[in-house]
């Protein structure tokens, strides 16, 4: 993608003249502001950027942006982005989605972009709800959770975005809380520089229809020790006091205390974010507790659009024709008088 914008941008430029309309409180916030603060640094033309969402209160995120988008219909980012960006490999797509309007209707488009691995950046806005819509239980809502179609309880487990994602065989995947603007900004950076299809879920609060999902994990008072952010040849180390981390006891991940029972940092597992093979990172996205935020999985592949390029070249080194009318006048032809 084009990286080589002549003028230097300020979060001002990629603001838009629309009023933005979400609920006061809302995440939305902080992952529109984070974006904004992150494009001038992507280096990439104003006219080269493109927002592309679905239905939901996360797809209006491309009126809020001042570049080109497109607000499409429910479901249907996915293909439409990838048109998008096959059409033009030059421009730097991204859709804003929600988890409702990802794995619900939009299931199918989303798991095939990600087995793909077209060279354009998801953001997954995962409030375990449907907000929009007032209050349906969504397809990341839990079991037992009162919404306004589950009165007495969601009977329905929860699809986990990053074990869909790694099922379809994403090749980049991170989390990050939603009130988490510094290292949300870090990772909207590491996504545009990687080659290949990034997704990036935000655990966003909807304080209108399922307040405080999170709370439990994003709150300041609890968020070093419920959460460990990951970060590429780094330790998995975390806790207030930095004295905690994980190692692989069989097949398990284990949290230790450094100090206790002789362990020290250097016993602790160190993160490679860019291994083939995605086992771990499967288990760190199933990790509970301390859940695994940061860029968990970004191993580098070879995309779509390099596999269509080298196939075509095939095609044309071994063709006996250059031009259409020669394709057209093979084989048996007349000609009418």
């Amino acid at each position: 993608m084009e990286t080589t914008a002549e003028k230097k941008y300020t979060a001002k430029d990629f603001t838009s003249d629309q009023e933005v309309r979400w609920c006061p409180g809302c995440d939305d916030y902080v992952i529109l502001r984070t974006m904004q603060k992150a494009l001038p640094e992507m280096g990439v033309a104003r006219e080269n950027v493109v927002f592309i969402s679905g239905i939901g209160c996360s797809s209006r995120f491309p009126y809020y942006i001042n570049s080109y988008g497109i607000h499409s219909i429910h479901g249907r980012a996915p293909g439409i982005a990838s048109g998008v960006k096959l059409a033009n490999p030059n421009l730097s797509v991204w859709i804003a989605t929600g988890d409702g309007d990802a794995m619900a209707i939009g299931g199918n488009h989303f798991i095939h972009v990600l087995r793909r691995n077209i060279d354009l950046n998801i953001i997954l806005f995962n409030n375990e709800i449907y907000g929009l819509t007032k209050g349906q239980f969504s397809p990341t809502s839990l079991i037992g959770q009162k919404t306004k179609s589950s009165p007495y309880g969601n009977t329905q487990p929860p699809f986990s975005p990053g074990e869909l994602a790694l099922g379809a065989q994403a090749r980049f995947f991170a989390r990050v809380g939603g009130g988490s603007p510094k290292e949300m900004g870090q990772i909207f950076m590491e996504a545009h520089q990687f080659k290949g299809t990034s997704l990036i879920e935000v655990l966003q609060n909807c304080v209108i229809f399922n307040d405080g999902c999170f709370n439990h994990i994003t709150d300041k008072e609890v968020k070093d020790d419920k959460q460990i952010y990951l970060e590429h040849g780094k330790p998995m180390i975390f806790g207030k006091n930095r004295d905690k981390g994980l190692v692989l006891n069989r097949l398990k991940l284990e949290t230790v205390t450094i100090g206790e029972n002789g362990i020290t940092q250097e016993d602790l597992l160190v993160h490679n974010a860019k291994e083939k093979d995605p086992t771990l990172h499967y288990m760190l996205v199933r990790l509970e507790s301390p859940l695994a935020t940061g860029v968990i999985r970004s191993f580098d592949d070879v995309t779509l659009e390099e596999r269509e390029d080298a196939l075509t070249a095939q095609v044309k080194a071994n063709s006996s024709f250059t031009k259409t009318d020669d394709l057209f006048f093979s084989g048996e032809t007349y000609e009418v008088k």
